[in-house]
C-alpha cells in the first residue's frame, strides 16, 4: 500500500467514570476508594483513536449528547487525527458513560464496567444513510455492539457491497444476527465472548479449536480471539496462528487493552500486511496500552509501538507508510 489505509469506525463514545480501590465492595457495602478520574472513552471511539495514533486515516460516525461529556469526547478524539464531521448530537439523549471500578491489590489488577449506553443506542438508520455512497473509500470498517444492531447490519451489508472489509468486535456480548455474520470479513471476540458465541466454556487449547470451528461455520471467514495474558488465536480456516501476548511492565489498567489491539490489528490488515505481523503489531500496542490509566488516555503512538517491537525483535518495515 502507497498511503495510508483509511479507516472507518461506526459506534460509540462513552466517558469513563473511574474509581480505584484495593478491593471491589460486596453488595450493600461501601468501601473507600484512593482515585478518581473521567477519561474519554467507549469501544468505537477508542478503537478510532488507537488507529488514528498509529497513522491510519480514520474517520468516525457516532453520537453523542449535547452536554459537556459529549464535547470533550468529540474533542479528544479530534485531538488524535480522528475526523469527527459525522459524529452527531442526540437531542433526547445525554452522552453515554461508564463507570469503571478498577481492584488493584498485592495479587493484581481487575476491573469491573458498568455502560450506560444514551445517545449510542440514539445513532440511527437515517444517520448513517449518507455511508452507502461513501464507504467504498475505505479500506476497513470497525463495527462493536454498543450501538443498535440494525445500524451495524446496514453498515455491514453496504461495505460487503462496497468490496469493503469489515471488523466486528461483538462486545459487549449480544447475539449477532445471521445476515450481519454474513457480511463479516472478521470477527475478534475475546474468550468470554467466543464462549457465548459458540456456546462452550474455552479451558483448553481444544475448547479454543472448537470455538473457532463453530464460529467459522456461523459464516465468518477469519476468527480472532483474544485471550488476554496468553495473547491471541486467528484462524482462516486454513491455518491457525497463535501470538503471544507482549510483556511492556507492570499492568495498571486493562481497560482499553481490547481496543487498543482492534485498532492496531484493523489498521495492519486494512494495508494488506501479514497476518502474523499484524497480530505482532497488535499486541504490542495492548501491552503497552495496559501500562497506564484509563481509556483513551492510555493508547500510544507509533513511536511508542516501534520501540516495542524492535526490543522484541519484529520487524517494522511493513508499517513505514504510517509514519
Amino acid at each position: 500500500m502507497s498511503k495510508k489505509p483509511k479507516v472507518l469506525v461506526v459506534g460509540s463514545f462513552v466517558m469513563d467514570l473511574i474509581v480505584t480501590a484495593n478491593r471491589f465492595p460486596n453488595a450493600g457495602e461501601t468501601v473507600f476508594g484512593d482515585g478518581f478520574k473521567t477519561v474519554p472513552g467507549g469501544k468505537g471511539a477508542n478503537q478510532a483513536v488507537q488507529a488514528a495514533r498509529l497513522g491510519a486515516d480514520v474517520t468516525m460516525v457516532g453520537k453523542v449528547g449535547k452536554d459537556s461529556f459529549g464535547d470533550e469526547l468529540i474533542a479528544s478524539a479530534k485531538e488524535s487525527g480522528v475526523n469527527t464531521d459525522y459524529v452527531f448530537r442526540a437531542d433526547n439523549a445525554p452522552s453515554a458513560i461508564g463507570n469503571v471500578q478498577i481492584q488493584k491489590n498485592e495479587e493484581g489488577t481487575e476491573n469491573r464496567i458498568i455502560v450506560v449506553p444514551g445517545a449510542n443506542l440514539e445513532l440511527t438508520l437515517e444517520d448513517v444513510a449518507f455511508l452507502k455512497d461513501v464507504i467504498g473509500d475505505f479500506d476497513i470498517v470497525i463495527l462493536q455492539h454498543e450501538i443498535r444492531s440494525d445500524v451495524n447490519c446496514f453498515v455491514a451489508k453496504i461495505a460487503k457491497e462496497a468490496g469493503v472489509k469489515v471488523m466486528l468486535n461483538p462486545a459487549p456480548y449480544a447475539p449477532i444476527p445471521k445476515e450481519l455474520l454474513a457480511c463479516l470479513t472478521y470477527i475478534s471476540p475475546n474468550e468470554h465472548e467466543a464462549a457465548d458465541i459458540a456456546g462452550i466454556v474455552l479451558e483448553s487449547d481444544n475448547d479454543i479449536d472448537t470455538a473457532v470451528s463453530k464460529i467459522k461455520e456461523m459464516g465468518v471467514r477469519n476468527v480472532l480471539i483474544t485471550l488476554g495474558k496468553r495473547g491471541c488465536a486467528f484462524c482462516d480456516g486454513k491455518s491457525k496462528v497463535l501470538s503471544g501476548s507482549v510483556d511492556c511492565g507492570e499492568v495498571i489498567d486493562p481497560t482499553a487493552a481490547g481496543d487498543s489491539f482492534m485498532g492496531a490489528f484493523c489498521t495492519a490488515v486494512a494495508m494488506g500486511v501479514e497476518i502474523e505481523s499484524a497480530l505482532q503489531f497488535a499486541n504490542c500496542t495492548a501491552g503497552i496500552t495496559v501500562t497506564k490509566m484509563g481509556a483513551q488516555t492510555s493508547l500510544p503512538y507509533l513511536k511508542d509501538v516501534f520501540a516495542i517491537m524492535e526490543k522484541n525483535g519484529f520487524n517494522t518495515k511493513h508499517f513505514e507508510i504510517l509514519k
